[in-house]
């Protein structure tokens, strides 16, 4: 193969990979959504907007359906939800959300991937005082007043409202998760995102090799079936 044969080769190989992170994402949220809210999109709303970001990054209707009902346990087989907490290379902080239906082999295989980039897992909760969980929406600004928008979303509890790029993100406390999105359905607005979020309250600084390894490792995690999100501290 030529160099440049190589060089398209490559990039392809890249492309396709992005592509199927974009997938399986884009898939384990509707998975996510499906098992805490149901199976109804009319009545799901986290699971409506799972869905049509799906169809947006053109995943299969297919692989869609299959993630839904994988949510309802329709394969016979209960998953838990599971955290796994630890630490990264350079003291970088970790959090992993996963729903298995088999802990022993998910822990395994979490706690083999900390071991093969330098990192190790650690106890539940060593990492209360890094992350916060917040209400997290992020919406396409195209046609909506800024004015009357945060104003809206101040009423329902909102403590943050940024306009970024072509994108709002609306960000507030855990517990009025419910009242912005019930704000949302009134003004007929469909976020592109929606979620509670670990946001680090404190940052760590790493040099470039060990961005490196916190990258593979995160790699690593979010290519594991069981693994739903993963959270990190690096700045």
């Amino acid at each position: 193969m030529g160099r440049k044969s190589a060089k398209i080769a490559a990039k392809k190989g890249a492309t396709d990979r992005a592509k199927a992170q974009i997938y399986t994402r884009a898939l384990k949220d509707v998975f996510k959504a499906s098992k805490s809210g149901g199976p109804d999109i009319d009545t799901n709303f986290l699971l409506k907007v799972a869905v049509e970001r799906a169809k947006k990054f053109n995943v299969p209707k297919d692989n869609i359906d299959r993630a839904i009902k994988k949510g309802q346990g329709s394969d016979g087989v209960g998953y838990e939800d599971i955290s796994y907490e630890g630490y990264g290379p350079g003291g970088v902080a970790i959090f992993v959300e996963a729903s298995t239906n088999n802990g022993t082999r998910t822990a395994g295989n979490v706690r083999s991937y900390f071991k093969k980039c330098g990192g190790s897992l650690g106890v539940s909760g060593s990492l209360e005082f890094i992350f916060e969980r917040k209400a997290v929406f992020t919406i396409p600004a195209e046609g909506i007043d800024e004015d009357d928008f945060t104003l809206h979303m101040i009423d329902a509890g909102a403590e943050d409202v940024e306009l970024e790029e072509d994108f709002y993100e609306v960000k507030g406390p855990m517990d009025v998760f419910g009242a912005i999105q019930e704000k949302l359905q009134e003004i007929s607005i469909t976020p592109e995102e929606a979620g509670l979020v670990r946001i680090p309250l404190t940052t760590k600084e790493a040099d470039d090799e060990t961005v490196e390894q916190i990258e593979k490792l995160i790699a690593m995690l979010e290519e594991d079936e069981d693994v739903v999100t993963v959270y990190d501290n690096l700045e």
